[in-house]
């Protein structure tokens, strides 16, 4: 297919259009040169009527979108009125439908004097017929940022309005001599007069669409969520193609089953509090590709970049600039439980294979595996000391720690602890630490046992994570099934002397230090979403609340402290970025 001038300069267009080109040369750069053959998949249109399940599988390898609740309202769409079956016919008109739209959008050519007024990654996904409207004669069109009018003989812009700027849009209708004629009013913030265009047939589409989009632009706003806006535009598209596709008295009813974020809008169902908002940076989604939304279940900031690990052992690399995605690797085929950067070349993935992974910051390939342990590898940690050799320590499920000369990637000594399911190992002051969900462990570089410190028996509750604060001798931890934050002195660790209640909390997931603060990740009792709690750890009080996840927070990792990144479980998938208060917070604006 040719190329336009608009799929040249603009990458989110070829972003959107080429899916399924993108997906087959990722494969075959995952899977060599040798094997390029084998990764190129041929979608064959269906020959038979599909139900649900099918049709689920049918869009998916059409790559038309991947997204199962949005395939779910699709079939809702071209089902309206029949048997919940979609035959081959229509999906065969549905399909050369959008793969047409596509094609016109590679094709839309703009003059110089139009480009100049819009944004470099702006690109035109719809342009409607030749219209009459209160602005001139042109024909309207629909970018994923605004909607402008390419006026009609010397192509000129005129713009209609940016998405997060409308103030009303309905539809209406225009006198033309004894007739009336249907049209699509557009209501602008700031401005007295309406604008109005004639679109006769297409007037109810275009209204569905453009409500669509304003919708998406307030919910992508609210979130830091630059990903509603795509899902918005993908709406609406696949609205024009249902309603190509069904041609009859019901197509913009069905069309009207798309449209997600605009009923979303009406009930008012993404509404983000204050303080969440003021703090949330952005949100990116490593999921966006994938059939369904996978648990985050690591995050590894190194300079520059951000790494997140997803199930089955995906590992996905952003630009911590611009939060774009840099590269996907696949580790091994099992989960992963931690990550750690070494050397600054090397980032080492322990994994429920019990091998630990050794990636290449540069080529972003796995050079080196270590499989020494014999059981799950659940923690890693790299040796603090200033004037000691490189030292890193892995821990397994069973109890066993390793130390590691990094240089040579040789076993240094290793011991086993008796515990219950060891989960974490951190070093601090000459010391190691390691986490089990009974018990917290002070262990001597040789392997004996300082200290242990254990929660009351009557507690009945299991820790998650413990953390070491520099400086003040505190260790901090918090439990799966417990809404406290303990806080013991290492002196005298046989009790907690201090716990800091976290109101709606039903478990506490994960837990990082920046600054004077220390953030929480749990899950929220009464909403059953995903909560952080920022706590002042001179004072032992909570500071905020923040609420940007809608499941479980199962991963915290700092950026050069500056900014936090939370993962969040598998309802939910996304990492958020939140900004660090420099000048420190208090607790009388929560």
């Amino acid at each position: 297919m040719k190329s336009s001038p608009q799929a040249d300069r603009r990458p989110e267009l070829k972003r959107l259009i080429s899916r399924v080109k993108r997906e087959q040369e990722r494969e075959r750069a995952t899977l060599g040169r040798g094997q390029e053959e084998a990764a190129v998949k041929r979608f064959q249109l269906p020959k038979k009527y599909m139900h649900l399940e099918e049709f689920v599988k049918c869009v998916q390898e059409s790559g038309i979108v991947k997204d199962q609740g949005t395939i779910h309202r699709l079939f809702d769409a071209l089902t309206v009125g029949h048997q919940k079956q979609v035959g081959p016919d229509l999906f065969r008109v549905f399909y050369t439908i959008w793969k047409e739209t596509e094609a016109e959008a590679q094709e839309v050519s703009l003059p110089a004097s139009v480009l100049e007024h819009i944004d470099a990654t702006e690109c035109v996904f719809k342009l409607s017929s030749s219209v009459k409207t209160s602005r001139g004669v042109g024909k309207i069109a629909m970018t994923q940022r605004r909607l402008f009018l390419l006026t009609n003989g010397r192509p000129g812009f005129v713009e209609v309005a940016q998405y997060r700027d409308l103030e009303d849009v309905k539809l209406s209708s225009a006198p033309f001599l004894v007739l009336r004629i249907p049209s699509l009013k557009i209501r602008v913030h700031g401005k007295k007069e309406a604008f109005e265009a004639n679109l006769k047939t297409e007037t109810e589409l275009w209204n569905l669409m453009v409500k669509e989009m304003w919708a998406g632009r307030i919910i992508a706003d609210q979130n830091k969520d630059p990903q509603y806006l795509q899902q918005a535009l993908t709406n609406a598209l696949l609205m024009d193609a249902v309603v190509g596709s069904l041609q009859s008295s019901k197509a913009i009813y069905a069309a009207s089953k798309l449209a997600h974020f605009d009923r979303m809008k009406l009930e008012a169902t993404m509404m983000v509090p204050t303080t969440t908002a003021e703090t949330l940076k952005h949100k990116i989604n490593p999921s966006v590709e994938l059939a369904a939304p996978q648990a985050v279940d690591v995050l590894l900031y190194t300079p520059g970049q951000l790494w997140v690990s997803v199930g089955g052992g995906k590992v996905m690399v952003f630009d911590a600039s611009s939060w774009s995605l840099i590269q996907t690797c696949q580790v091994g085929n099992a989960r992963l439980n931690c990550m750690l950067g070494v050397d600054r070349d090397q980032v080492w993935m322990g994994s429920e294979d019990c091998v630990i992974y050794i990636i290449s910051m540069v080529s972003m390939v796995c050079n080196r595996q270590l499989t020494e342990h014999r059981a799950e590898v659940t923690g890693l940690a790299l040796d603090t000391e200033k004037y000691s050799q490189k030292v890193a320590y892995s821990c397994s499920a069973e109890g066993t720690v390793m130390a590691w000369e990094v240089s040579t990637l040789k076993v240094k000594k290793h011991f086993r602890l008796s515990c219950d399911l060891l989960q974490s190992v951190y070093t601090c002051g000459g010391a190691l630490w390691c986490c089990s969900r009974t018990s917290i462990m002070e262990v001597w570089r040789n392997g004996s046992l300082k200290q242990r410190v254990n929660l009351p028996e009557h507690q009945r509750v299991t820790f998650s994570c413990a953390l070491l604060l520099p400086g003040s001798e505190e260790l901090w931890s918090v439990c799966v099934d417990s809404a406290e934050v303990y806080i013991w002195h290492m002196k005298n660790a046989t009790k907690p002397f201090h716990r800091v209640m976290l109101q709606d909390c039903a478990g506490c997931y994960c837990m990082i230090q920046v600054k004077n603060q220390v953030w929480v990740g749990g899950l929220g009792r009464s909403s059953t979403k995903g909560k952080i709690y920022v706590l002042d750890m001179e004072r032992y009080q909570v500071l905020k609340e923040l609420h940007g996840h809608v499941d479980k927070v199962t991963a915290l990792c700092s950026a050069e402290d500056r900014y936090i990144l939370s993962g969040a479980g598998k309802h939910d998938g996304k990492v958020a970025i939140w900004k660090v208060d420099e000048k420190g917070l208090d607790s009388s604006n929560c």
